[in-house]
């Protein structure tokens, strides 16, 4: 019975995410990256600096939050830079452009009729508003190199779905 409390806890590796990103995505992280570590990031500094001088620091509410603000942006901003250095942005259509590849705008038909178009973004881009799903979905893997009129096959926890390519484009 001990096994089972020990395996209750195990959780499997995550997937590294895809390194792909489009140029709109790349612009969006370094643009946060950049707003944290020279707008938001001097700002709570000068808080923490102002609370610290008021003396006692164990009671101080103000500087344990700007502390704590502090290492939640650190570790954005190292988490970004990261992510940055590692990404390849693709900015190419492909020479196949009636088949689907990353940063394509899909449309599908599900069973019932009803269209949707998803767009196929990394991982740092997933907008479900959008519908720009990650590259790396159990959607977006059936819908790779498929073309117009192919049918597509998604498992999901509520079972399979089925839908039909009905456009691909591009920009």
């Amino acid at each position: 019975s001990n096994f089972c409390l020990l395996m209750g806890r195990y959780r499997p590796p995550t997937p590294e995410a895809s390194k792909y990103i489009t140029p709109e995505g790349k612009k969006m992280l370094v643009e946060e990256h950049d707003f944290l570590w020279k707008k938001k990031r001097p700002k709570i500094v000068k808080k923490v600096s102002a609370a610290a001088a008021e003396g006692d620091r164990s009671e101080n509410a103000e500087y344990i939050y700007g502390k704590k603000m502090l290492r939640e942006i650190d570790s954005r901003v190292r988490f970004l830079r990261k992510r940055l250095e590692g990404i390849i942005v693709v900015d190419t259509v492909p020479i196949d452009n009636n088949k689907v590849f990353f940063g394509s705008w899909v449309k599908l038909e599900d069973v019932e009729g009803k269209e949707r178009e998803y767009r196929i973004v990394g991982s740092d881009e997933i907008d479900p508003e959008k519908f720009w799903i990650s590259v790396d979905s159990p959607m977006a893997k059936s819908l790779l190199k498929k073309e117009i009129g192919d049918e597509i096959v998604v498992k999901s926890p509520k079972g399979e779905a089925r839908y039909y390519v009905l456009s691909i484009r591009y920009k």
